[in-house]
C-alpha cells in the first residue's frame, strides 16, 4: 500500500512488484541495484532474492522521479517460465564491411531495435547481420533475418539496414542528366 511504499522511499528504496507465476510478490530494491539494468543496452535477465527464494525475471516497467530522473516509484517485474515465449526489444548489429560501404555508400539502420518474442532460453542478446555482400541500393529486411529459435515481431517488409548512395555521387547523377538534356 501507500503506507509501505512510503516507507520503502525514505529507506531509498523503490518498492516492487513482481508478477507472472502464481501470486505477485512485493518487494523494495536499493536505487544503486538499478543501475546495472537501466544503463545496459543488451537485453537482461535478473535473479531476484525474495527471502531465500531465487526467482529469474526482466524488468517490465519502470517509473522514475518527475523532476530528477531517479528510480523513484516503482518497478514491475515479471517472472520468466521456461516454457513461456516473452517479448523483448533486441539491438541490432552489423557484421563485416559492405561492398557498397567500400564504394563509397553509406550504411542506414532503418531500425536499431527489433521486437523479439522467444522463450527464455532462446532469447538472443543481439540480431547479427552480416552486410558483406550489399552493394548500394541493396537492403536488408526483417523476413529476412527470420530464425527458427525465435519470431520477429515487427513488419515482414520493414526495413533493418540498407546501403545508400551517397550524396555527392546522387548530385552528380543529377547534375549530368541535366547536362545531356541540354
Amino acid at each position: 500500500g501507500k503506507k509501505d511504499a512510503k516507507a520503502l522511499r525514505r529507506e531509498d528504496k523503490v518498492p516492487c512488484v513482481m508478477y507472472g507465476k502464481g501470486e505477485q510478490k512485493m518487494f523494495g530494491v536499493p536505487q544503486t541495484q538499478f543501475q546495472k539494468i537501466l544503463f545496459n543496452p543488451e537485453p537482461c535477465y535478473v535473479e531476484i532474492d525474495i527471502n531465500g527464494e531465487k526467482h529469474q525475471a526482466m524488468m517490465k516497467d519502470i517509473q522514475f522521479h518527475p523532476v530528477t530522473d531517479i528510480v523513484y516509484h516503482h518497478a514491475d517485474f515479471y517472472e520468466l517460465s521456461d516454457d513461456k515465449a516473452i517479448v523483448m526489444s533486441i539491438p541490432v548489429h552489423t557484421v563485416g564491411t559492405s561492398k557498397g560501404v567500400m564504394k563509397g555508400g553509406k550504411l542506414v539502420y532503418k531500425q536499431k531495435r527489433l521486437n523479439v518474442k522467444a522463450v527464455p532460453a532462446n532469447m538472443p542478446s543481439e540480431i547479427l547481420v552480416d552486410v558483406t555482400n550489399l552493394e548500394i541500393g541493396q537492403r536488408v529486411k526483417a523476413q529476412d533475418l527470420a530464425s527458427e529459435a525465435y519470431t520477429i515481431l515487427n513488419p515482414k517488409s520493414s526495413e533493418v539496414i540498407s546501403i545508400i548512395s551517397p550524396r555527392a555521387a546522387v548530385a552528380d547523377t543529377a547534375a549530368e542528366g541535366e547536362a545531356a538534356a541540354e
